[in-house]
């Protein structure tokens, strides 16, 4: 499937091939990687908190995707990003070799089983199709968040990149399709019940009350503000996590997110 950048990405892709060490050349300046939509909206209060206490200017890139992020971390294109969980992470770094560091937590944005055919889990038919993230972990995620209701049992229960194919017991005959976690509100139509991130619900006009099943907010996959190895102690990235540590930032996410986003450095 084709990555989908927004503009601000294809505008700073101009920047890719720069010799490495290029995104110290203004110690004032950094460019951070977030998902296209209420994060960015968080993103741009920590900007300008940024700004007024330390003096930094935070350019920001959106994506639409969750690999190319830490493609263009890991060249240079970006000093950080804030849209990922440690597993998500440690997955990537193991794929494809990154040498990431992790900067300071954001939130943590629990995953819930939204449905536009049924108001009750209980209501799930037998051989009801369910659409999971297709990305690493968070399909995991999900089918970890059915095994803990009883809905279908894994082989390992913590294993974090689980699939369907490590059920080991499907009572209910659902049927699962692997889809990009950013079009999962879209297909939330087509099928009986789709895992959605917070990130994406409340674009669609959604919010945890409305799923059907959801994480509690002891959930450990808090959102990060990763970096490259080494560059956690830069001054510069310091004041980002500062600034994104703040209230104006979570008083934002509060509004955005209704309760759909915990703040995991509190």
């Amino acid at each position: 499937m084709p990555i989908s950048l927004t503009r601000t990405l294809s505008v700073a892709a101009l920047g890719l091939g720069l010799a490495a060490g290029a995104e110290h050349a203004a110690a004032d300046t950094i460019k951070v990687g977030t998902m296209a939509g209420p994060e960015t909206d968080v993103m741009q209060v920590a900007k300008q908190v940024a700004k007024e206490k330390y003096g930094l200017d935070v350019e920001i890139v959106e994506f639409t995707d969750y690999v190319t992020p830490n493609a263009a971390l890991a060249d240079g294109s970006l000093d950080a990003n804030a849209y990922q969980h440690e597993p998500y992470m440690q997955s990537m770094v193991n794929d494809r070799g990154y040498d990431f560091a992790i900067a300071g937590k954001t939130f943590v944005y629990p995953i819930g089983a939204y449905s536009a055919k049924y108001d009750s889990i209980d209501d799930l038919p037998d051989g009801a199709t369910i659409a999971v993230p297709n990305d690493p972990t968070n399909e995991g995620r999900s089918l970890i968040l059915l095994d803990k209701h009883g809905l279908i049992t894994l082989d390992d229960a913590e294993n974090l990149e689980a699939t369907p194919i490590d059920i080991t017991e499907n009572p209910h005959d659902y049927s699962f399709k692997e889809i990009e976690a950013a079009q999962m509100p879209r297909v939330l139509q087509d099928v009986d019940m789709a895992f959605i991130n917070s990130t994406f619900t409340q674009p669609a006009g959604l919010t945890l009350d409305d799923a059907l099943i959801k994480e509690g907010p002891d959930s450990p996959y808090v959102n990060l503000i990763v970096v490259r190895g080494g560059d956690q102690d830069r001054e510069a990235i310091q004041d980002l996590v500062k600034a994104y540590q703040s209230d104006a930032v979570a008083d934002k996410a509060q509004e955005l997110f209704q309760g759909g986003a915990v703040p995991g450095w509190k």
